[in-house]
């Protein structure tokens, strides 16, 4: 009996240690771009003004710096007044990329630690966030147990947070595929998806776009409703030869290039091209398109207004 169960501990160990050499060998070949082009702004020293910019993060490279980089970057020039410093939500990815690249990566708890060592008085923190959702609310509770640390605080709306909001997003999503838009072409939208009461933000989106006469564009999501099987059900009652896939997230990383666009059989490329359809795919998030960055600049520039009311 020792024996035996000595040989299957002997085994384990060696299936486990495939298993772990097999995940090294698929992360040395999963290229996401140069880490150290990406400025983690974490630098100390920065005034007694701060604007915390807070993301969910990604461990793809050249997409968090395009598309979070590009939000921040465009809030640091519209509002040149205060210092725009990241923090991420997901230690998952802040630990990922730690580990793979060496780059490190704050946390909201950090961040919010290294304003107070800086000696920040006002603090404006702008999520990235699509919605009010599970992510927002746990950090809107984070930052009120550090309310008394700082003067003045205020949190900044996510993207999608009025009517307004909503008929600017449609208008730029649509704007941004229009060359796709030739009515052979399904356009598809591809969003998380959220078991919170804020998963009513894609129904909203799709009834924007619809009530806006874009009859071939659809939203679906990963992990919640509608579904990609939903989708491809409303796109197959159509006459369409073409599906056009696009994320309906700030950053293009792993739902958009595995979900979304990867080859496995349970992606939406393969399903849309089981389907009979030609695919294209677009790796582009929502934070890498310039009037999207406009958005969350207006959304941070009314938080700090909101300082003065």
């Amino acid at each position: 009996m020792k024996k035996l169960l000595a040989l299957l501990v002997a085994l384990i160990l060696c299936l486990t240690g495939v298993i772990a050499l097999a995940e090294e060998e698929d992360e040395e070949n999963y290229e996401t771009g140069d880490a150290t082009l990406d400025n983690v702004l974490n630098q100390d020293e920065i005034g007694e003004k701060e604007l915390l910019v807070v993301s969910f993060g990604t461990s793809f490279n050249d997409s968090r710096r395009l598309t979070i980089g590009g939000i921040e970057g465009a809030i640091a020039e519209a509002i040149p007044d205060f210092s725009v410093r990241r923090g991420f939500t997901s230690q998952i990815i802040i630990d990922h990329v730690l580990s793979r690249d060496g780059i490190a990566i704050d946390n909201v708890g950090e961040a919010l630690d290294r304003a107070v060592a800086n000696g920040v008085k006002t603090l404006v923190v702008q999520p990235t966030h699509l919605m009010d959702g599970f992510e927002y609310n746990d950090l809107v509770n984070e930052i009120a147990e550090y309310a008394d640390q700082f003067d003045a605080v205020v949190i900044g709306n996510p993207l999608l947070i009025s009517d307004s909001d909503f008929t600017a997003v449609a208008q730029i999503i649509t704007e941004i595929t229009a060359e796709y838009d030739d009515g052979n072409t399904a356009i598809v939208f591809m969003g998380h998806g959220t078991e919170a009461d804020s998963n009513k933000v894609y129904a909203q989106m799709q009834q924007v776009l619809t009530d806006g006469g874009y009859e071939h564009y659809y939203v679906g999501t990963v992990e919640a409703t509608p579904s990609v099987e939903d989708v491809l059900e409303l796109v197959q009652a159509g006459e369409y030869t073409r599906v056009v896939l696009r994320p309906l997230m700030v950053v293009a990383g792993d739902h958009a290039n595995n979900d979304m666009a990867g080859d496995e059989e349970d992606s939406w490329k393969t399903l849309f091209e089981n389907a009979g359809y030609e695919v294209v795919t677009v790796l582009e998030g929502l934070g890498q398109v310039p009037a999207i960055q406009q958005l969350y600049v207006e959304h941070a520039q009314a938080a700090v207004n909101a300082l003065e009311d």
